[in-house]
Parts: C-alpha cells; structure tokens; sequence
C-alpha cells in the first residue's frame, strides 16, 4: 500500500535557521500517526512544511508519491485537509460559512457552494455535535466551539488525509473524548490522520504509531506503548520519570485490565 504522505531526508526551520533534520517518516491510509514534542521542538513547523506552507530546507515530502511542491493548489486541498490551532477570526462570518469553505476546493472558482455542499457542511457539523451553532457568529463562540468548528471545516474537504494541530488543546473534557472517538471513526473509514498533541495519554489511546521531536529530530518512532515509555517522554519533557509514570500509570493501568 503506498504512502499518503513521505517525509525523507527532511530538514525544516525558518530563512537559514534549522529547527529539525534529518526526518523520515511515512504514512499509509488508514493510519493514525501522533507526534509528542516540547514546546519550540518545531511541531507545527514541520507540520507546515508537509502541507508545503513552508519550503524545506533540504530534503523531501510527497504526498501519494508526488512532491507537494508540484500539487496544484486546489487538488491538494481535495486530498489534504488541515485543522490549525484555534483561532479568533477576522470577519464575522456564521460558523456553517467556515465549514463551507471547506468545499471551496470542490466547488470551482467562480462558483457557489450547492444544496449539496450544505450538506456536507451540516452533516460534519452533526458529527462534532455543533449544528445548533451553525447559524451562530464565528467569532462570537467560544474558543473550544472554533476548534471543532475547523475539524468540520476540514471534513468538508473530505480529504485522504488530514493534519491537526493539537486539536483537543482548546477543548472541554467530553469534547476532547468526542474528537478522539470521531478521529477513531476516520481511520476506520480509511483516513489517514497526523496530529500533534500535549497529551500523551490521548496519543497512546487513538494512535497506531508515536513519533517524539525533540533535540531537532526524530528521537524515535514506533508502536505507541514501545515509543512513548516513561524514561522517553521525561526526557524528551525535561521531567523526572517517576512524574510521567505517576502521572500516565492509571490510564496505562486501565489499557492492561
């Protein structure tokens, strides 16, 4: 099965300052990769580097085996779709617009969206359980609301794959696990999904593998209970181990029962 995305040789940063090299990796359909790293690690920046926001500074990312730099804008947003940190917003659009602009791709350029588009756009609006705001000013809910409404900006892309940015780090506890379990469905379906995260608890329940920056490059990557030990996250964290394992045993202890 071949690679959705591909990382090789890949060095990332800003102008002339390297934040990360050597990265290799890949992901296939179906696969849900999680990457753990401190702050300033370079997370989003590599995360920006694969959707081609930023240029590599050596090395390579393909996309289902093409460069990314090669993809025409408007397909790659047909098969890539990207949920970024919450935002504010500048323009008070309703939240089903935001979500629209997900089928802007799809759409055409000089086109509006559809009856159709609509309902996509409210379909993934229902499954993040935010219909009743669709009506409601972006910028006027909350910043948890926004950070689901741009996972259901990004579904409407209906993408092969999709790229979030720590997309639980704005939310309440029962719309973390709502996410969680809405990501679990994706990839059941097929979708292959990269995200970053704070919490590795959350990376050991949906991930099939765990990738840890740290140090400007890839300390390891693997199976999430052989990747993500104690002794791994304190020293990628600059904590004690006996911390980390206090703080992960329980929900390790429920994973084994």
């Amino acid at each position: 099965m071949s690679a959705v995305l591909q990382a090789q040789a890949l060095s990332i940063g800003h102008g002339r300052r390297c934040v990360a090299q050597g990265l290799a990796f890949a992901l296939a359909p179906g696969e849900v990769l999680c990457l753990l790293g401190a702050n300033g690690s370079g997370k989003t920046t590599l995360l920006r580097t694969l959707l081609g926001l930023l240029p590599p500074l050596a090395g390579e990312v393909r996309c289902s085996g093409q460069d990314v730099a090669a993809w025409p804008r408007a397909a790659f947003a047909r098969h890539v779709g990207y949920v970024p940190q919450a935002h504010a917003g500048l323009f008070p659009f309703t939240v089903e617009d935001v979500v629209l602009m997900g089928r802007a791709a799809r759409v055409g350029r000089f086109s509006a969206p559809g009856a159709a588009d609509r309902q996509v756009a409210r379909r993934c609006l229902e499954m993040l359980g935010i219909a009743h705001l669709r009506a409601s000013v972006y910028t006027a809910i909350s910043g948890g609301e926004r950070q689901l409404a741009l996972i259901a900006r990004a579904l409407a892309q209906e993408p092969a794959l999709l790229v979030m940015d720590e997309p639980t780090a704005s939310l309440d506890f029962g719309n973390q696990i709502r996410v969680l379990e809405h990501i679990e469905r994706l990839r059941a379906g097929g979708m292959a999904v990269l995200m970053t995260t704070h919490q590795p608890e959350h990376a050991l329940r949906i991930a099939d593998r765990i990738a840890l920056l740290g140090g400007g490059r890839l300390v390891a990557i693997g199976a999430p209970r052989a990747t993500a030990t104690p002794a791994a996250l304190a020293a990628l964290y600059g904590v004690s181990e006996s911390a980390v394992a206090a703080s992960l045993s329980p929900f390790l202890d429920r994973m084994t029962a």
